[in-house]
């Protein structure tokens, strides 16, 4: 006879922090976006429809406000994360090995997902997008207070080096984000795990 317990899959802190994370980037992105049109690093700008604050006065009010509710948000993750063991049983370790059989597995359509286990492909995305989220406070702390922070400034080799870091950090976060959803359309009971908790078994 099946049992119909609900088996948990995330536990609440992980949701909570997940879902305070999507509003937090999203605005974090737009803000940002408007912000970049106002001095471009490339030979492009972006569209008005994707961007937050409708000048660059307003974008940076959004921008510095919600980056304290992300960086609370990300500091209770990280503070949980630790204390209960969350990094050390379902992140490490990631073992090469184990990484190069699986990327071979998903190149040829044969990986399986299994629920409330991250694969070593999940641990090096989920890593690689807290390095890169690093890399964004640190770059951003660099632009936010140049003099004040002058040595930090000076490790990322100076003011328009820190920008490009910046940008190209949020490009991967991004990128990240664009392969996050892919694998919820691929396998749309991650969403239902992410919103109640677990599955029923």
């Amino acid at each position: 006879m099946k049992s119909n317990a609900l088996r948990q899959v995330h536990r609440w802190p992980v949701r909570i922090t997940h879902w305070i994370n999507l509003f937090a980037m999203v605005c974090m992105f737009m803000s940002g976006l408007e912000i970049y049109n106002a001095s471009p690093l490339f030979d492009f700008r972006f569209p008005p429809q994707v961007t937050l604050g409708g000048w660059l006065g307003g974008a940076i009010a959004w921008h510095l406000a919600v980056m304290w509710l992300l960086a609370g948000n990300a500091l209770c993750y990280l503070l949980w994360s630790l204390f209960s063991g969350h990094f050390r049983r379902d992140l490490l370790p990631l073992r090469f090995g184990a990484l190069q059989r699986e990327i071979w597995l998903a190149l040829t359509l044969r990986l399986k997902h299994q629920h409330g286990r991250y694969n070593a492909i999940q641990k090096l995305m989920y890593l690689g997008v807290l390095v890169l989220g690093l890399l964004l406070v640190l770059s951003g702390l660099a632009i936010w207070k140049p003099v004040q922070l002058q040595g930090l400034v000076s490790l990322f080799g100076g003011f328009d080096t820190a920008r490009y870091v910046h940008f190209y950090a949020m490009f991967g976060i991004g990128l990240f984000v664009v392969i996050h959803l892919l694998m919820v359309i691929l396998v749309p009971r991650t969403l239902w795990a992410m919103i109640t908790g677990g599955k029923h078994e």
